[in-house]
């Protein structure tokens, strides 16, 4: 089967940014599927095609899957303006190639959400299934965090419905996506949830440790690492790190890993207030950040205190912790907070109360033993549920399934 797999934020492993997409395609390959992604250039991504790019494109095999990278940059530094124009640019490149290939199957990762677009042109104009790949729910989720002008939201109710309502497949990446997926029309039998997963051959006890030249090594260093955006909330992890350092706790150091729109503001307030356990670096290819995990004592997940987040996120940092062995600490309640109360595999606190968490912080750096204990427990749960091998052939199967249920043709009416 011939597909085209449709993310425009495509990155494999040694980028900064999420590997979903490559798991995903190369499995599918490795089944016997002809596999191109089609990407555009997201910041911290990393595609593995090199050279020029030749009319508008640049193409070329990396590993098992073919690659064609669109030169449209994207990052969240750009502001709303120039995000929706790249977003907008990738789906008329990507609709045009879609209906000149005509493939077997595409599948429209989002976000964004206008990847859709191209979908639903190959399946109106050449009759081509796709799947609606759910990594988070528009517009619900930007209209939860606000900010987003009303004819933006406006515009996406029709593209949201059809994508659910037309795909051949929904696959979610939480039971709380997958509900508002049927809320808007997909048939229940069609819609299924497989969530990020582990990479264990990247992340686990096999990698080598490696701290920052500052850490102190008495101190424990919980890690953040991913985008420092306004729907992170990172401020509250500053209020954590004044509230420990007035403590007099010096057993803990917050390492703050990745860029974004709001870190400039954070990293001049923990200089304001002179926050000394808190370091800030630049994004780290994966395999340099499961060094640091490996080296790092916990993991932090955190969330502005949004209620939509609870069941609409599926955050890729809490499985590589997990894989990293890492006890977890976050400020989500929901889905986060079930996993993590599975193994127990962490501490989950009340969104937006900085306390809280630097209590939970606190207790994991005083208490190597729980550390250990709930970092094992948590790479139990990675290698028993979610090792992304074991994901990524679920939704093969479903992807599979899809395609040949549309191909079937229709039943004529009694």
């Amino acid at each position: 089967m011939r597909i085209l797999y449709l993310h425009q934020h495509f990155s494999i492993p040694s980028g900064a940014t999420a590997s979903r997409s490559w798991a995903m395609a190369r499995h599918l390959a490795a089944v016997g599927h002809d596999v191109a992604v089609v990407c555009g250039q997201y910041e911290g991504s990393v595609t593995g095609l090199e050279g020029p790019f030749r009319k508008g494109r640049r193409v070329g095999t990396v590993g098992p899957i073919n690659v064609v990278e669109f030169p449209i940059p994207c990052g969240n530094g750009q502001g709303i303006g120039a995000r929706t124009g790249a977003f907008l640019r990738y789906a008329w490149r990507a609709g045009r190639l879609a209906l000149k290939e005509k493939p077997d199957l595409v599948i429209a990762s989002s976000t964004p959400l206008t990847v859709v677009l191209p979908a639903l042109a190959a399946r109106r104009l050449a009759g081509v299934p796709f799947v609606y790949e759910m990594r988070d729910p528009w517009p619900e989720l930007p209209r939860a965090m606000g900010g987003v002008p009303r004819p933006m939201l406006a515009a996406m109710e029709p593209m949201a419905n059809a994508a659910c309502r037309r795909a051949a497949a929904v696959i979610a990446l939480s039971e709380g996506m997958a509900e508002t997926a049927i809320a808007r029309g997909a048939a229940p039998d069609r819609v299924h949830v497989v969530p990020n997963g582990c990479d264990l051959d990247l992340f686990g006890p096999h990698v080598a440790p490696w701290r920052p030249p500052e850490a102190a090594p008495w101190e424990a260093l919980a890690v953040y690492a991913g985008a420092h955006g306004r729907a992170n909330g990172l401020g509250q992890l500053l209020d954590a790190a004044r509230l420990l350092r007035q403590r007099g706790e010096e057993r803990l150091r917050l390492v703050l890993i990745g860029d974004g729109a709001e870190k400039p503001a954070l990293m001049a307030r923990a200089h304001a207030e002179e926050l000394t356990n808190v370091t800030f670096l630049d994004p780290l290819p994966k395999p340099a950040l499961a060094s640091l995990l490996a080296g790092a004592q916990i993991g932090v997940h955190c969330l502005a205190p949004i209620q939509a987040f609870a069941e609409w996120t599926a955050p890729n940092k809490l499985m590589d912790y997990m894989a990293a062995g890492l006890p977890t600490v976050t400020n989500l309640g929901g889905r986060a907070a079930r996993l993590l109360a599975e193994g127990p595999s962490g501490i989950a606190t009340p969104p937006d109360d900085a306390m809280a968490l630097a209590e939970a912080l606190r207790s994991l750096a005083r208490n190597p033993a729980l550390r250990a204990a709930m970092g094992q427990a948590g790479r139990d749960q990675a290698v028993r549920r979610w090792d992304r091998r074991l994901l990524a052939a679920e939704f093969a199967r479903i992807a599979e399934t899809a395609a040949a249920r549309a191909a079937q043709p229709a039943l004529a009416p009694a």
